[in-house]
């Protein structure tokens, strides 16, 4: 198998997928709207977005599944538009498995290689290094129905992987797993990828999914692609309101613009408290923008503190996560904020009615347009 080191190809920033202004309707109804992608050599682009966003039709489109009405879709430098799914060398991964439930194992991930006319000694090898690979060495001779839900998706992931694809395509894999399970699997995958240095493209509408398996992430929604980006800049830096809301929890704000200068913005939101962001952008005074603050970036305020942002506030929600607590509060003026604080024994726990004071940095303080 290819052991080339998955990160140099996308270190260079050469695409192995190129997709130009591709479109897909279905009636009426347009499904991929002029999108223009590329995924890198040896990187894993995740296609993040709703029900309805169009990801999935992107990916099978992608697969050879459905034919584009208009753009061009590109493998390694070689039109794929409208070639089919089987001479396309990329390999798919399912929610639902797809495995042949009267074939063993061994049979399941060596299926590819006999459709290719792969020699019987060669199939054997790379069903069985593969199969180490995925954990399930020892296994060959089991039915998919003796397997646990885990265990399949493995089986399906060897099989995706065992002809050497130059793509391989994620289809909401994990959504039939338990969350433990999911999370295990999810490690598993990003593993692989980095060993085997394959290029993936995958799907899903769980943030903390992508956040966790990608390199990059492109948030569609209504067809299009609303932001590409690296994880942390689709959290930190979300280009507008659809994305802040999607990824995470945020705190979108609307303000008022009163001051701007200096690299910082002032604007006044519906309870009369004046945010501070930094912002490079020009915006016009009296203006409308949007403040995005995730409920991780305000702390409680320390007496004497100066700090750029300051709100008070009536405790309206307590919700206990584990490892962290939840609060909603009501500001004076009456706008709703979301902080979320470490849980720690040690700590003492705001009741409901309690008055808090937060704090926050100017740095911390995302502006997006807000129509």
């Amino acid at each position: 198998m290819n052991h080339a080191p998955a990160d140099a190809g996308a270190a260079s920033g050469l695409p192995l997928l190129s997709l130009s202004r591709v479109e897909k309707r279905y009636g009426d109804v347009l499904a991929v709207e002029g999108v223009d992608l590329t995924v890198r050599d040896g990187e894993i682009l995740t296609i993040l977005g709703p029900s309805g966003s169009g990801k999935t039709t992107l990916l099978k489109l992608v697969a050879g599944f459905e034919l584009p009405d208009d753009g061009r879709v590109e493998l390694g430098g070689r039109d794929i538009t409208y070639a089919t799914p089987a001479s396309r060398g990329i390999g798919m991964v399912f929610q639902s498995y797809a495995l042949f439930p009267h074939m063993r194992v061994a049979e399941n991930v060596a299926f590819p290689l006999e459709m290719r006319n792969v020699s019987r000694a060669v199939v054997k090898e790379r069903v069985s290094r593969t199969l180490a690979l995925v954990g399930l060495a020892g296994y060959e001779a089991r039915y998919p129905r003796q397997l646990s839900g885990g265990q399949q998706q493995r089986v399906a992931l060897a099989r995706a992987v065992v002809f050497e694809p130059r793509l391989l395509l994620l289809d909401e894999p994990f959504g039939a797993l338990d969350r433990k399970l999911r999370e295990q699997m999810q490690l598993e995958v990003k593993r692989l990828q980095r060993q085997l240095g394959i290029t993936a493209l995958f799907v899903t509408h769980d943030q903390e999914e992508a956040l966790v398996l990608s390199d990059r992430i492109a948030v569609m929604n209504g067809g299009r692609i609303e932001q590409l980006g690296t994880p942390f800049e689709i959290y930190a830096r979300p280009a507008n309101r659809f994305v802040a809301d999607f990824i995470g929890e945020s705190n979108i704000l609307r303000g008022t613009v009163v001051n701007v200068g200096g690299g910082t913005l002032a604007a006044r939101i519906d309870s009369g408290v004046i945010i501070t962001a930094r912002s490079p952008a020009t915006h016009a005074l009296g203006s409308t923008v949007g403040f995005v603050v995730r409920p991780e970036a305000l702390r409680p305020l320390a007496d004497g503190e100066a700090v750029d942002n300051v709100a008070t506030g009536t405790v309206r929600e307590v919700v206990y996560l584990g490892d962290a607590i939840k609060y909603v509060l009501d500001l004076d003026g009456g706008t709703g904020l979301s902080v979320r604080w470490p849980y720690l024994p040690s700590n003492r726990t705001l009741d409901v009615g309690a008055r808090v004071r937060v704090a926050w940095s100017a740095d911390l303080v995302h502006v997006v347009e807000w129509d």
